[in-house]
């Protein structure tokens, strides 16, 4: 579990910088899934099943029962301020190969999924602070097994967009991405 330079996810030919070329990469981190195509699917289903409601880390638990509340006595996340509502929907600028690449519903986040392909998976969030985009690569390693690395692209909804993004990057980097990645599978 650690974090990788941005250009490990730039450098890719990803299908979401067409997609999402004015949202801003906040991170990259290097997945502990290792597998190839077939298993890639599997990879995705742990991902969308997970709910940090449940998660075993209690500062998980504790950090996303904050936020929820704090969301909803500011109304950060009403209908109003989603996907489609806010924000117009990512799936709008899907080329027509995409659209019918859906990927796994999520469980226990705000995530809509955008598509799934061989090697590729990106959801997005809405929220009145932001319009977020979770990104999934496979990527072959050298030693073997093809390796996983995940990125979020934000595009921050002004001030309290820039200024809600800075104050949750200490708890993101340190708390939740380490303890829902230690979550995932590693092997096939």
């Amino acid at each position: 579990m650690r974090r990788l330079p941005d250009r490990a996810h730039t450098s890719r030919p990803w299908r979401i910088h067409e997609i999402a070329p004015d949202f801003r990469l906040e991170d990259v981190w290097a997945l502990p899934w290792r597998g190839g195509a077939d298993d890639f699917p599997r990879l995705i289903r742990a991902i969308v099943q997970q709910d940090p409601s449940r998660s075993p880390s209690r500062s998980v638990r504790a950090l996303f029962a904050f936020r929820w509340k704090i969301g909803k006595l500011l109304g950060l996340d009403g209908d109003d301020a989603g996907v489609g509502r806010r924000e117009p929907s990512l799936v709008d600028r899907l080329p027509p190969g995409l659209c019918d690449a859906r990927g796994p519903a999520f469980d226990g986040l705000p995530f809509t999924t955008l598509y799934l392909t061989d090697d590729e998976f990106a959801a997005e969030v809405a929220n009145r602070t932001m319009h977020g985009v979770l990104h999934i690569g496979r990527v072959p390693d050298p030693a073997g097994d093809d390796r996983a690395q995940m990125a979020v692209l934000v595009k921050p909804n002004g001030l309290l967009g820039n200024v809600y993004m800075e104050a949750i990057k200490p708890f993101r980097r340190r708390i939740v991405y380490p303890a829902m990645l230690r979550a995932l599978p590693t092997r096939r």
